[in-house]
């Protein structure tokens, strides 16, 4: 175990925390658990729930940082979390039904869109479209982040952010088109609305 220095790169902890290196390890929780606590926090109010979410999220950053290939560490961070985040919901919500028997309400649009960006033809398509860009698309769309929030995140300008998020929405509305071709007419040629809002 060696000691580890504050401008220790994220990059160079994650390979640290993949050759075993506890140190690095809570370099590395120290550094980003307390923003993404206060994400997660955003994301549900059910503080035990975000506690457990979190706890996951650095296990599996412990059993996979080997995996890591070069996408911003923050970004892949978060990507784990919301991961864990919608499958602890979707555990909460069948524990509920079954011990209630009680209908579910229904998702809201931010939930479903949570969920849609892992799971379905959305996610399907999300995985066709380039890291960097999907790593916008999360921070902007399933985190609901400003444009000066998301470059702080992934630690690019605010033009690129910018940039990479109108490049985003398009690639992933022709993967979804590949997916599902929208059905037209001469009399009808509108398109399937996008799950991302405005014209498809």
């Amino acid at each position: 175990m060696r000691g580890h220095r504050e401008d220790d790169t994220d990059a160079a902890l994650l390979r640290a925390v993949s050759d075993g290196d506890s140190a690095a390890m809570a370099a590395l929780y120290d550094r980003h658990a307390g923003w993404l606590h206060t994400r997660l926090t955003r994301r549900c109010a059910d503080p035990e729930v975000v506690r457990e979410v979190l706890q996951d999220t650095f296990v599996a950053v412990w059993r996979s940082a080997g995996a890591h290939r070069g996408v911003e560490v923050g970004g892949w961070l978060w990507t784990i979390a919301a991961r864990r985040l919608v499958d602890a919901r979707r555990t909460q919500e069948r524990a509920e039904r079954v011990e209630y028997a009680a209908p579910t309400p229904a998702p809201s649009a931010e939930e479903r869109v949570l969920a849609g960006l892992e799971y379905g033809d959305v996610g399907t398509a999300l995985d066709r479209i380039s890291p960097e860009l999907r790593e916008v698309l999360r921070a902007t769309v399933v985190d609901g982040l400003t444009t000066r929030e998301t470059a702080r995140l992934l630690g690019i300008p605010e033009g690129t952010v910018k940039t990479r998020a109108m490049r985003a929405r398009a690639e992933l509305r022709a993967a979804l088109a590949q997916l599902n071709p929208p059905l037209s007419s001469p009399l009808n040629p509108s398109l399937a609305p996008s799950p991302l809002g405005g014209p498809a």
